[in-house]
């Protein structure tokens, strides 16, 4: 059994780092262990004791707060300002089998990103700032109004996707926005995965302003619309003869379930037991890359991100074919049980110009390799 550590204060975390004979897994609520490989640490370093919100400035847009705040705490304080994080980070929580949805650390060190990524970018895009604990044990502060870097890096846009491999967030600090008034999703049908790709980027590439654009096989091609409600009526009017006037208008009520059964994975999930990949490609190049591989395997997937994005979930290690048939871009195996997570490549090789930029950061940062040690690969 693990030993579990909850330092209480910046400082005893600090301590407890610089003090350290062997590794941590680092963790907030635990959410999202079983995203990457499996970290060989005999303790714990729990942050989820760093949960205070340490100021929100609706006027400002600002919000800052412990990296172990759950999302749980922070929508309910943003719902009562009608503000969101405009990313629309996924609640992962049903694909990893969690009682949480994470953290505001989690989110960061994730990167996460729903359906909106393509108009609003990534948790990366939005950070505005980071306070943490380097695996040497040295107190960070970074971004916003106060610089504390000695590293010469951009310290809060490093913390995205580094998985806690880097340092020990305590707090971070966001760019946070007004929630749209209302919102509408044509629904077109019938669509095979050429078309809907090309349909998808003949609406991304107008001027309609289209906040998400995703298909799912067997339900249709959703393209959403956001904003105050005058704008969306005449965006949608325009929309519609742009695909040809052959869809179905979803609601402000439906359109917000249906996206969020897109953002959270929902439709892949009906198989538990199925290993959960996402691919990112450059979208003209999708439905020739999912025709390649379903030749060869069975998979239930569908499409975000215009068809930039594919989640894939399959029967066993297919990761052979999922990475040897991809022309471009990067496969990352979400969910899969340890002793595949441990034997595979989890996220996607890296060429040795960026794995030796990998190292030297991680170097920097934590050089006795103290801080979730191999989740991302093996060496790192």
């Amino acid at each position: 059994m693990s030993r579990i550590l909850k330092p209480k204060s910046e400082a005893e975390l600090a301590a407890l780092v610089a003090n350290a004979k062997a590794p941590f897994a680092v963790r907030g609520t635990g959410s999202k262990d079983g995203w990457g490989r499996p970290v060989a640490a005999e303790q714990v370093l729990d942050l989820s004791g760093f949960s205070a919100i340490h100021a929100y400035e609706p006027e400002e847009l600002i919000l800052e707060a412990g990296a172990g705040t759950t999302r749980a705490t922070l929508a309910k304080l943003l719902d009562k300002k009608n503000q969101h994080f405009a990313f629309e980070p996924p609640d992962f929580s049903a694909l990893f089998g969690s009682k949480h949805a994470g953290t505001l650390g989690g989110m960061l060190a994730c990167n996460l990103a729903g359906p909106r990524r393509i108009q609003a970018g990534a948790a990366r895009d939005h950070v505005l700032g980071v306070a943490g604990v380097s695996g040497r044990g040295e107190v960070f502060k970074a971004g916003a109004s106060v610089v504390k870097n000695v590293t010469g890096y951009d310290v809060p846009k490093l913390m995205a996707h580094s998985f806690g491999t880097l340092a020990a967030m305590t707090s971070v600090i966001f760019k946070v926005l007004p929630k749209p008034e209302t919102q509408e999703t044509l629904l077109v049908q019938g669509l095979d995965d050429e078309a809907a790709v090309q349909v998808m980027s003949l609406a991304m590439q107008s001027s309609n302003e289209v906040s998400g654009a995703a298909h799912v096989p067997g339900r249709g091609t959703y393209l959403r619309l956001e904003g105050i409600a005058a704008s969306v009526s005449y965006r949608r009017e325009k929309l519609l003869k742009l695909v040809g006037g052959k869809a179905e208008v979803l609601g402000e009520r439906d359109s917000r379930a249906a996206w969020t059964q897109v953002r959270d994975v929902a439709d892949i999930l009906s198989n538990t037991k199925a290993h959960v990949w996402r691919v990112s490609l450059t979208p003209s190049q999708a439905p020739s890359y999912l025709a390649a591989l379903n030749a060869v395997i069975d998979s239930n997937y569908f499409m975000d991100w215009a068809g930039g994005l594919v989640w894939l979930a399959v029967d066993g290690d297919q990761s052979q074919h999922i990475r040897s048939l991809l022309p471009s871009g990067h496969a990352t195996l979400l969910r899969a049980p340890d002793e595949v997570r441990a034997r595979v490549d989890v996220f996607q090789p890296q060429p040795a110009s960026l794995a030796a930029l990998s190292q030297r950061i991680k170097v920097a940062f934590d050089p006795d390799r103290k801080l979730n040690p191999g989740r991302m690969y093996q060496d790192v």
